[in-house]
């Protein structure tokens, strides 16, 4: 057959052969680089999978970082299987640490009343090395407890919620100030005449002092906000901040959520109401706060009503200013962008942020809905999926906070399936 890139009556050179062969090898790469989709420049790595086992499972909290880059958290099931109080062999969860290396070291299993029991939030590091946390269930009452992990590995219910005008059901991660006060929220209690759904009680912001004694700073009331799952950030001046799932405007059942701020009063203001175009529904994600007196926070539900079914939404991210006006950064779209946020925002100094979605991002997995994403919002609003999970061992369904250590590394979790995947622990480096 003759050459088709030279006369056949002439012989080429190897030389001019060879140097052919490679620029048509480069010109194929070329082509290849032109077409095909841009890699992910990030690095994942999973650094714990739990078993649901001794270990733990259902790591769907937030971390907390020590100094040494040493990682803590919860995990609502696992720990003493064997428990009879804890419905064997579910658990009633933990208290665990990962290493620099990766090694797990469960530092204690919850034990049900009258002890905590089913931790649903994460960790709060006093400077001492002290772990401080809520659970949702536990205590004297089973309506859920504040407790204290010492450095020995010493448990301390300091709290037991009766589920009345104290409050009930804490499901938020507490904040602790330079006093050692601890502030934050409960799902349930406080004014049982409020109602929604089937909740008793529409939730408390509370204070526990360094002595024990808890005050309610406010009680919920339907039309100001109902059944807070996020905890409260704290201003210089101890103005606290948050968000509630329910009440505020009728538009949804039961209301779309509100932000609030309650000074140290105790009067309580609310800042803005959803109202489902402009998101619903604020998760477990407390608000982060800028300098100026910005707040940043996500919802699960509301922004693009035409993503999902039934013309809910599928989450956004937002801005409120100091003069209370609501501008949504982002709406998600429940593709390969992700969608449904449970958790919060986390910012570099830069000014961008970095989040989880519970769904979306590969949309072969989970029957077309995804099984999540870590994500970036830079400044000019453009979303970025850093990561999608696959529910294998990277685990899925992440619905926590995430955190980010001097360097830029993210660290956070995953729920999993809940059948074959009972969490993770990961880390994102962008």
């Amino acid at each position: 057959m003759p050459n088709i890139l030279q006369p056949d009556c002439e012989e080429t050179p190897v030389w001019r052969s060879q140097a052919v062969n490679r620029l048509l090898v480069l010109a194929i790469v070329l082509v290849l680089l032109s077409v095909a989709p841009p890699v992910k420049a990030q690095t994942f790595k999973v650094l714990y999978d739990f078993t649901n086992g001794t270990d733990g499972g259902v790591a769907n909290t937030t971390l907390v970082r020590d100094p040494a880059g040493n990682l803590y958290g919860t995990t609502e099931e696992g720990g003493d299987i064997n428990s009879s109080n804890c419905n064997p062999p579910q658990g009633c969860g933990t208290i665990f640490k990962i290493d620099t290396h990766g090694k797990e070291t469960v530092l204690y299993d919850f034990e049900n009343s009258p002890d905590a029991a089913f931790p649903s939030a994460g960790l709060v590091r006093d400077q001492k090395g002290n772990l401080y946390g809520t659970t949702f269930l536990g205590g004297t009452s089973n309506n859920g407890a504040i407790f204290r992990l010492g450095t020995t590995g010493k448990e301390t219910v300091l709290y037991s919620f009766t589920g009345g005008r104290d409050g009930g059901d804490p499901m938020a991660s507490l904040i602790l100030d330079s006093n050692g006060n601890l502030y934050g929220t409960t799902y349930t209690g406080g004014d049982l005449s409020c109602r929604v759904g089937e909740m008793n009680g529409c939730g408390v912001v509370f204070k526990l002092s360094k002595a024990g004694k808890l005050t309610v700073l406010h009680r919920f009331h339907g039309t100001d906000g109902a059944d807070p799952l996020a905890g409260v950030v704290r201003d210089e001046a101890g103005n606290l901040y948050g968000t509630t799932t329910a009440g505020g405007s009728a538009t949804c059942n039961g209301g779309c959520g509100t932000v609030f701020k309650l000074n140290q009063a105790g009067k309580e203001t609310v800042l803005h109401t959803f109202t489902l175009g402009d998101g619903a529904t604020p998760m477990r994600g407390s608000l982060i706060r800028d300098r100026a007196g910005n707040l940043y926070g996500t919802t699960q539900w509301g922004g693009d009503l035409s993503c999902g079914g039934g013309g809910i939404g599928c989450g956004t991210v937002f801005k409120l200013d100091k003069t209370g006006k609501e501008t949504v950064l982002y709406k998600f779209k429940l593709g390969t962008d992700g969608g449904l946020p449970a958790g919060g925002l986390v910012r570099d100094p830069a000014g961008n942020f970095y989040g989880t979605t519970s769904l979306g991002g590969q949309l072969s997995c989970n029957g077309g809905d995804g099984c999540g994403t870590v994500f970036k919002l830079d400044k000019a609003g453009k979303e970025t999926a850093l990561y999608d999970f696959t529910n294998g061992s990277d685990g899925a369904f992440p619905e926590a906070t995430l955190v980010r250590d001097p360097f830029g590394n993210l660290y956070g979790t995953t729920e999993g399936n809940l059948q074959n995947t009972w969490g993770s622990v990961f880390e994102v480096i962008p």
